[in-house]
């Protein structure tokens, strides 16, 4: 059975550079030996996917990507990174794929960009919810998702570190440990990211651009334990559809290497098994081969397994032998 993780993480030395003091919780790409990991796009990437028994891993820039940076740099570390992913690409033409990275911080910028990095074969788009002050939501970037929709390049919408604003009214008071985990994997990347993929559907984002799909990570960033609280929401916006709608027609979920059958059995009541994706979150998360596949056990059927390992990456991103 063939195995696809689409949410596989690189990075280079030049952005780490431009984006010092920019962003904490870049601190997580030094621990463990992560750094030198996110820099590999070669022999070692490609032996880990061998011990994990992955056939093709979909890389995309870690965190924050290149949205803190002012439009300029962003621009052109968004160019290059798009190019070394590329060259990657080619050189492990059966083993990788690749989501552009793309400068939000300079919005005129963006569907073109988005247009390059598609000519160079990426195969979609790993984007943030939020560029400064401005939300992914804002009208500067609807040219960016006509552009995506048209081009079929599904977002990925990533968790981000939220904004200061939000961490000095939610998550300070402890020791700066805490606070950042508090602000990031123990809470506020989430809520974060859910709110954005919120915010498109509340903006009518969807209902302008139909053909529109967009990526959640983390079994749905909340968005779908919450489904029905949210449902008022778009009542009051006076959408067209449930959210609940949207989110099987316009929305795929991964796991992100969540191996936990009780959220699966939890997305599955909310979404079809047509949109949930395989992911390890490498590598901050490296499951084992043992692992994996005692995950997979969990679905009832083979084709159902056979859908959330590769088929429904296949036919989302138009994954094909080369």
């Amino acid at each position: 059975m063939t195995l696809i993780a689409i949410e596989e993480h690189w990075f280079t030395p030049e952005l780490t550079a431009a984006l010092e003091g920019r962003d904490e919780s870049l601190a997580f790409n030094d621990r463990d030996g992560n750094q030198e990991r996110l820099q590999d796009l070669g022999t070692g990437r490609i032996a880990m996917l061998d011990a994990q028994g992955i056939d093709v891993s979909v890389v995309a820039l870690a965190p924050p990507g290149t949205q803190p940076l002012p439009a300029g740099d962003a621009l052109r570390l968004s160019r290059a990174a798009n190019d070394v992913a590329a060259a990657a690409v080619e050189a492990h033409p059966t083993r990788l794929r690749a989501l552009s990275t793309l400068p939000l911080s300079s919005p005129p910028d963006v569907a073109a960009e988005l247009e390059r990095a598609a000519g160079l074969g990426h195969v979609g788009t790993m984007v943030y919810g939020r560029s400064g002050d401005v939300f992914l939501d804002d009208p500067a970037y609807d040219g960016f998702f006509a552009a995506a929709a048209r081009l079929g390049q599904p977002v990925f919408i990533h968790p981000q570190l939220p904004s200061a604003a939000v961490r000095d009214a939610s998550y300070r008071g402890f020791d700066p440990a805490t606070e950042l985990a508090l602000a990031t994997y123990g809470w506020g990347w989430h809520l974060d990211t859910a709110t954005a993929a919120l915010r498109l559907i509340l903006r009518g984002t969807f209902d302008r651009h139909p053909e529109l799909q967009v990526v959640l990570g983390h079994w749905g960033e909340m968005l779908l334990f919450w489904l029905d609280r949210a449902e008022s929401a778009g009542r009051a916006a006076g959408l067209p559809r449930p959210i609940a709608d949207y989110l099987r027609s316009n929305f795929h979920i991964t796991c992100s290497g969540m191996f936990n059958p009780a959220l699966l059995r939890h997305a599955l009541s909310v979404v079809p098994v047509d949109r949930l994706l395989f992911s390890t979150d490498y590598p901050y998360l490296r499951p084992g081969r043992e692992e994996i596949g005692t995950f997979l056990g969990h679905f009832e059927s083979d084709v159902d397994r056979r859908k959330f390992a590769s088929g429904n990456a296949e036919r989302l991103f138009g994954l094909s032998a080369r």
